[in-house]
């Protein structure tokens, strides 16, 4: 089968379910062995004595290194895709997991996730390149797919500290190594099937007369409006991953130091957060491919602004509730986003994946550094309440294009 003409058979256009589920769980390993790192965090600030600001460096230290090298890793696999690259990024993942495991310094922890990082770096670009390939005509479906099994690999991680880091402490990590294992074996398989189809995708573009020039553009927008749209994509990207590693970072200390709720306890609040973004995530490809990828990245961005603005100033059980609601509604946007930009820059799936993913983690990283230092300087709860604001940035989706103007031409 050649995948270089897009849509020109029937095969083509079919959903190649057994593979999307095949790296949907290996993101579900790759992620959940991720999540190790900031369920280790409440361990680690209590054996290392680690400040705010030194636990949102680690997260910074990960999420920058698969920030930098996944844009690297897609530009290069629109090039020359390279299947067995597949297996080897795992192969990162279980030297970065064996080495947190053991140790003993500050500076050991950083070096071990930056390994962890150059996994994620490669994993994440050829993955979503897969989920492409196995989509057919269904793209918002299979990018939930394959993103889902990450979301559910990341809530998993305050029920690894509730249940085994806390109990048992850092060196129960090593475990997850049976996961990297499994993944590598899993990622040889998918790595045949896409060698199988011998080729890269090439979506139609057309030529455009500009200044003297021509360029390949999308049909139907113009350079300045799709250069335009990808910003506000990337504006899009950073209110939610900005907001969700402010609650998947520092939730469970805000429920500590302003609760007194117990270290156990208040993963669950955690758990519970994440496991509503696994559910938003699944749900949000599918009603966008019925509905529209744009109504849908309204609703899913904008519509947590009302959850997310009351949540500092509640309760204990109605700020579980609320920053449930507000996990749920804005997680849906994350696959839409990655397919939209996949149809806005046709032909270069493996750049929009890389640069998407990489900025989802970098944006990620960086916050969680400046949340953590905000954090030591003016308290946790003031991170709640500047965080809150983020989702109304939810207001720049109206600059988007419509899903019309997409399929123009």
């Amino acid at each position: 089968m050649n995948a270089s003409n897009e849509g020109g058979t029937a095969a083509q256009r079919l959903t190649f379910f057994p593979v999307l589920f095949a790296i949907s769980l290996v993101h579900l390993l790759n992620d959940t062995m991720q999540s190790a790192i900031p369920a280790l965090f409440p361990v680690l600030r209590d054996s290392l004595m680690l400040s705010y600001g030194q636990i949102g460096w680690i997260s910074f230290a990960m999420n920058m290194t698969a920030s930098v090298f996944q844009p690297v890793v897609g530009i290069y696999s629109d090039i020359r895709p390279r299947p067995y690259i597949l297996p080897l990024g795992v192969c990162f993942t279980l030297v970065g997991v064996v080495m947190l495991a053991y140790a003993p310094v500050y500076s050991m922890i950083l070096l071990a996730v930056m390994c962890i990082g150059i996994g994620s770096s490669i994993f994440h670009p050829e993955s979503s390149r897969v989920a492409y390939l196995a989509a057919g005509n269904r793209r918002g479906l299979a990018q939930s797919i394959f993103q889902v099994g990450g979301n559910i690999g990341a809530s998993l991680g305050p029920l690894m500290t509730a249940l085994i880091f806390i109990p048992l402490g850092q060196q129960s990590v090593v475990w997850f190594a049976l996961a990297a294992v499994a993944a590598i074996v899993i990622q040889f398989f998918v790595a045949r099937w896409y060698a199988s189809l011998n080729a890269r995708p090439v979506a139609r573009k057309t030529t455009v007369q500009e200044s003297g020039k021509t360029h390949l553009s999308k049909p139907g927008l113009s350079k300045g409006k799709i250069s335009g749209a990808i910003t506000v994509l990337v504006v899009l990207l950073f209110s939610k991953n900005v907001y969700s590693i402010s609650i998947s970072s520092f939730y469970a200390f805000y429920l500590i130091d302003h609760f007194g709720l117990g270290k156990s306890s208040a993963q669950w609040y955690v758990f519970a957060f994440l496991a509503a973004s696994a559910v938003g995530t699944f749900f949000g490809g599918p009603i966008a491919d019925r509905y529209g990828r744009k109504n849908i990245i309204w609703l899913s961005i904008l519509g947590a602004a009302p959850f997310a603005l009351l949540m500092p100033y509640a309760n204990l059980f109605w700020s579980g509730i609320l920053v449930v609601l507000a996990g749920l509604i804005m997680s849906s946007s994350f696959s839409i986003i990655v397919v939209y930009a996949q149809e806005l820059l046709p032909g270069k799936v493996g750049l929009v994946s890389g640069l998407f993913f990489g900025l989802s983690f970098g944006l990620g990283g960086l916050g969680s550094a400046v949340l953590g230092n905000f954090a030591d300087q003016w308290g946790i709860v003031f991170i709640m309440q500047i965080c809150s604001y983020l989702p109304l940035l939810g207001l720049l989706t109206v600059l988007l294009p419509k899903d019309e103007a997409l399929r123009a031409g």
